[in-house]
This record gives structure tokens, sequence and C-alpha cells, in this order.
């Protein structure tokens, strides 16, 4: 029976303990998250039978089309999430694997994290509302407005807020849609001055605008990059900064003009 040199006893050993390393390396849970196309949802219309826009102390008009705010869905905070997801998650164009401080960069308990989440939102829609009304000129003492969207946090729903608003309340000024009539997606958060901000998980969130229906989708435009690199078939993408820029960017298309691209 053969003997073995010491070299080769010493490779073998080495190969044994890298192999019991990838072992390890692939059911260690990794700081990430597993990300894929959410729900979305038409905010001129209604989510869970309540309406999502609700104005009081102006007249309101019917509106066509759509306005759809765009989400993800991830792994919850406490989930682990192994080596074997993040290599399925970066074959699978449906799925991402994001830092997870980037998904949930508030920290802390699941229970501190959804309270997050729902500050954030409160905040957006309470700068939404506030960027609407100075578009349209109108006092936030005399005309309220009620946002309501169940199961949903963060920031990111903002300008599609404040677009909805001003569709429900004046439309594009001449009797119109700000829509044309079409299924109009899109994300970005936005302050009380109008100013469009990037939101992440573009390229995810266009997925579940194509799939449900949408054939524009407004991006802010620091996201270009990101939102070009996995545009679905179908889907028309325009970039925006402003809110100014967007209703200029929605004129354009109802009137067959060209629109603002990456």
């Amino acid at each position: 029976m053969p003997t073995l040199s010491r070299r080769s006893l010493t490779l073998a050993a080495c190969a044994a303990v890298v192999a019991a390393l990838l072992v390890v390396a692939a059911f260690a849970p990794l700081p990430v998250s597993i990300v894929v196309p959410g729900p979305t949802t038409d905010v001129l219309g209604t989510d869970q039978g309540t309406p999502v826009i609700t104005v009081t102390g102006t007249a309101v008009r019917k509106t066509s089309g759509q306005l759809r705010m765009v989400t993800i869905s991830a792994t919850e905070p406490n989930a682990s999430v192994h080596f074997l997801d993040v290599a399925k998650a970066w074959f699978d164009k449906d799925e991402a694997a994001m830092p997870r401080d980037s998904v949930y960069p508030s920290g802390g308990s699941v229970q501190e994290i959804e309270k997050a989440n729902q500050q954030e939102m409160t905040d957006s829609q309470n700068d939404a509302t506030s960027a609407a009304l100075g578009q349209l000129g109108l006092s936030p003492s005399k005309v309220k407005v009620k946002l309501s969207l169940a199961d949903v946090g963060g920031p990111s729903a903002g300008l599609l807020f404040t677009l909805g608003i001003i569709d429900k309340v004046v439309g594009d000024g001449s009797g119109g849609d700000l829509t044309g009539g079409r299924v109009i997606a899109g994300t970005g958060t936005i302050d009380a001055a109008g100013t469009v901000g990037a939101v992440g998980g573009v390229a995810l969130k266009e997925l579940a605008a194509r799939r449900d229906g949408a054939t524009v989708f407004l991006v802010p435009r620091d996201e270009c990059s990101d939102a070009k690199a996995e545009l679905p078939s179908g889907l028309k993408l325009i970039p925006v900064t402003t809110l100014d820029g967007a209703l200029s960017a929605l004129s354009a298309l109802r009137s067959g003009q060209p629109t603002p691209t990456c």
C-alpha cells in the first residue's frame, strides 16, 4: 500500500479545512435581505375598501387612468439569509440581495423598524400634501387631505401621493386627467418644496409596475442608471427631479411631445 508523502498529507488536510469552511460559509447567516417586487396600489383608487386620497374643503373631480405607487417586499429583518439564498437572487431577475441596513436603515427590533417605517410614511404623506397644496395654491387651513394606505411604510410613495392629490382636485387644469387615461407608476420621495429624491430598489419596482399594467414609470433622475439596466419591455421611463418637472413631463406625454429621458 503506497505511503502518502508529507506534502500530500498537508494538501489533503488543507483541502479538508477549506471544504469545511465552505460548508460553514454556505449556511452561515449573512447581513443581507432578499428583496422581490411588492404590491402596487392606485392612489386614485381604494385600498382595502377605503379611498387612498380623500380631499375636503374644495371641489374634487372624477378621475380616469391610474397612478400606481410601487413597493418592494423584503425578508423580515430578523430572518436568516445564507449564501445559497444570495446566489439564487444573483441569477434571478425577480430577486435581489441588498445589505440589510439599506433595507432597514433604522435598525433595532422588528417593532422599532415598523415604527420607524410608519413614521417615515407619515412624514412623507405630510410633505406630499404640502407640496400638492402649494402647487395648487390652496391653504392647508381650509383644505384637508387624508391619505390612507395600509401595511406600507417608508417615504417612497411621496411623489405619487402628490400627483394623486393634484389629479383629484384639478387634473391637467383643462378638464382632463394627469394620466391621460394611462396606467402610470412611479417612485420617489418628495419634500414640501416639491423636490424629488431617490429611493432604492428601482429595478424591482419597475417589474412590479409592469406586472400590474403600467406603461409609464416615473423615476428620480439620480436612479436612471439602475432604472435603465433592468427596464422591462413595454415600460416607458421618465426621469424627474421636481414636481414641476413631473407635471411638465406628464403634459408632454398627454400631447404626444417628447418627454425627458435617462
